[in-house]
């Protein structure tokens, strides 16, 4: 519009013309404003005294004014077109939009209705139809470029649109027309490399990064990108390196914004690698130059769920809303946050919040879709075939129903069954086990277990029937602890021969571990067992192991193992009056793909029983689990073991077996209640 006045103007308005041209709105207003006190009736001083005013901050006022003009000019096209582009200014493009339709009807060949009418549906995010129009537009005038940089808007938040949809190849190929514009266009390079990063492609991510690495200054957003790329990428150790290049690069410049945004990421990476006290220490010094910052009470919160201290990063996302409500790193951390207290409804709110300012957010829909998964009825088969060097072959299937009816409390109903048989004696036996079960979360981190059911076992024209019972308190005392107390009563049922002793065992149990964050961890459990044949056994198992790496995760240590029976009856069963076992042992944890994943474990050492010689133990574990959907999953299993047990020492174990859960509901019972 502005170059329309030009071309008309008038020698003494020409100092007005170069303020607005200039962008210096206040004093262009002030100008005209003066003008027209001497020329009250000049139509082109009251048009550019009505942009004045509505580009220095009050559009309004402008419209007010231009519809006086529109009464006086109800045919001027000029006048009409800064009446509508005043909607514009004032954010009001719904009332903008049948105005802009009426005037591109009526003077379709007008590039500024054209344009005007484009940038009001951008606006309004119906970039489809704006994109129609900005073409329209370069038609009439095919080198203009405030149609050019329009039409890059429009693609970005065409292809923003695309990504929220999970639409990632649409989204990139938009992104990627801009550059036939403004070839390495730094927003469009931006966008592809969040896009990439939201994709896990980093190799691309990190190529745009370095593509937008063209002066100093972007080199360290660029590094700043990079890292993170390296820490999706799971090289944290890279991501770190990158982040103190990064660090070191932006000293050199005053740029508040930029410094902020490297020492974020920066502090980032110490946690990533779990330098927390680095990254503590770092964040206390940071927070004295930039108080009450959401940056800051972001890295505290995630320090807090890096290092189990999940109520410390509630406050601190708490911090962050009350400066902004809408802060999707405020409302998203708290819901993980309120996941990791276990506070699993103030979580679902949270992250539906998110989706109030965020619409169809990907992150806050797929955490939304974990809480799901884990609260869906499900169903879950688990079949085995085992066998020992004292000839004993088993098979046991066990089906089990999962229904959780809130998130507090959850019903389980199970049936097992075994069939066990000595192939030297020929003794048979089999045992049939219906369980029910209570699970009910008394507080946060405070669950208790109980099962009751029945185990009959039936053994050559013999039978029997005996109650089984499990009660459980699982709970965390304390930050990074887990302590479980219980009772168990169970028949033995290992092989043939004990099932048909009918020796009933009742358990007294406590597990606790410790876990540390400087990847120290200790475990401990202790049992005391009381039996139907008078004896007791104690036993003793504790654990100190240290995690070498995240991911995948590794893990090595130390097991030490003691266990006495009152009575010895080797004749029945292993009962030494001491028993002995030291081990050292390593179990590792990862990803073969995005839906499968492994484990593996191994223990070797010497075991003592009584006054015998050492003898060498070894044992082994390896599972693969493969998500075929979302609602389905299976794990096939092997494991060995030639450590004492029920049997003698010298025994030698092997178990092969398969699980398969489905969930048979598409939703939590409860989830309509919660949304």
């Amino acid at each position: 519009m502005l170059s329309f006045f030009m071309a008309n103007a008038q020698s003494e308005m020409q100092e007005g013309f170069t303020l607005l041209e200039n962008g210096e709105f206040e004093q262009a207003e002030s100008f005209f404003y003066d003008y027209l006190k001497k020329d009250s009736t000049n139509k082109t001083a009251k048009l550019c005294y009505g942009r004045a005013v509505g580009l220095s901050g009050e559009p309004n006022k402008a419209t007010k004014l231009f519809a006086e003009l529109l009464k006086t000019y109800p045919s001027d096209f000029e006048v009409a077109i800064n009446y509508n582009e005043s909607f514009l200014w004032a954010k009001k493009y719904k009332e903008a939009k049948p105005l802009y339709a009426q005037m591109v009807q009526e003077h379709p060949k007008k590039f500024a209705a054209v344009l005007g009418y484009a940038n009001t549906l951008s606006n309004l995010k119906e970039y489809k139809e704006a994109l129609k129009l900005v073409e329209d537009a370069l038609q009439l005038d095919p080198d203009n470029s405030n149609a050019k940089v329009s039409r890059k808007y429009m693609r970005l938040g065409y292809a923003n649109e695309y990504v929220n949809k999970q639409e990632y190849v649409a989204g990139e190929m938009i992104l990627k027309e801009i550059f036939t514009d403004f070839p390495e266009d730094k927003d469009a390079l931006l966008n592809l490399a969040n896009l990439y990063l939201i994709t896990k492609d980093v190799t691309s991510a990190k190529n745009s990064y370095v593509r937008y690495a063209t002066t100093a200054k972007d080199s360290i957003t660029a590094l700043n990108g990079i890292a993170l790329a390296e820490h999706i990428g799971e090289s944290d150790k890279k991501a770190l390196a990158f982040a103190e290049i990064s660090k070191l690069k932006v000293s050199k410049f005053e740029d508040f914004e930029l410094t902020e945004r490297t020492y974020d990421r920066y502090i980032q990476a110490l946690i990533w690698n779990r330098k927390f006290i680095s990254a503590k220490k770092k964040i206390d010094s940071l927070e004295n130059i930039y108080p009450n910052r959401n940056w800051i009470h972001a890295l505290k919160a995630t320090l807090g769920l890096y290092t189990g201290d999940s109520k410390k990063s509630i406050k601190s996302y708490d911090k962050i809303l009350v400066n902004d409500s809408s802060s999707f790193d405020g409302n998203l951390g708290k819901a993980n946050a309120l996941f990791a207290a276990d506070r699993i409804i103030p979580a679902y709110k949270s992250a539906y919040n998110t989706l109030k300012y965020y619409d169809n957010q990907k992150d806050a829909l797929g955490f939304i879709e974990k809480l799901n998964l884990m609260h869906t009825p499900s169903v879950e088969e688990h079949a085995a075939y085992t066998f020992d060097n004292g000839k004993n072959v088993a098979f046991f299937t066990n089906t089990t129903a999962d229904v959780p009816f809130s998130t507090k409390f959850r019903t389980t109903l199970s049936y097992f069954y075994r069939t066990t048989e000595n192939t030297v004696s020929g003794n048979k036996a089999n045992a049939h086990v219906i369980l029910a079960g209570l699970h009910y979360k008394l507080f946060p981190k405070t669950l208790l277990k109980t099962i009751i059911g029945a185990n009959n076992s039936r053994f050559t024209n013999d039978a029997y029937t005996q109650p089984v019972f499990d009660a459980k308190l699982e709970m965390q005392p304390f930050k990074m602890q887990n302590l479980s107390i219980g009772y168990q009563r169970e028949i033995q049922n290992f092989n043939a021969d004990l099932i048909e002793r009918e020796i009933v065992q009742h358990h007294y149990g406590l597990n606790y571990n410790l876990g540390t964050n400087v990847n120290f961890g200790w475990y401990t459990q202790l049992m005391h067992t009381q039996q139907s044949d008078a004896n007791i056994r104690n036993l003793l198992f504790t654990s100190l192991y240290y995690t070498l790496s995240q991911k995948p995760a590794l893990k090595m240590g130390l097991n030490y193992q003691h266990i006495t029976f009152k009575d010895q009856v080797p004749t029945i069963y292993f009962s030494p009056e001491q028993y002995q076992a030291f081990e050292i042992f390593a179990d590792i944890r990862g990803k073969i793909s995005d839906k499968t994943t492994y484990m593996g474990s191994a223990a070797t050492g010497f075991q003592k029983v009584e006054d015998d010689p050492y003898t060498a133990i070894f044992r082994a574990e390896m599972a693969v689990q493969h998500q075929f959907s979302k609602r389905l999953s299976g794990n096939i299993y092997g494991k060995y073991s030639n450590i004492a047990s029920a049997t003698a020492a010298g025994f030698e174990f092997t178990e092969i077996g398969l699980k398969i859960k489905w969930l048979f509901l598409d939703k939590p019972l409860f989830f309509n209640s919660i949304q």
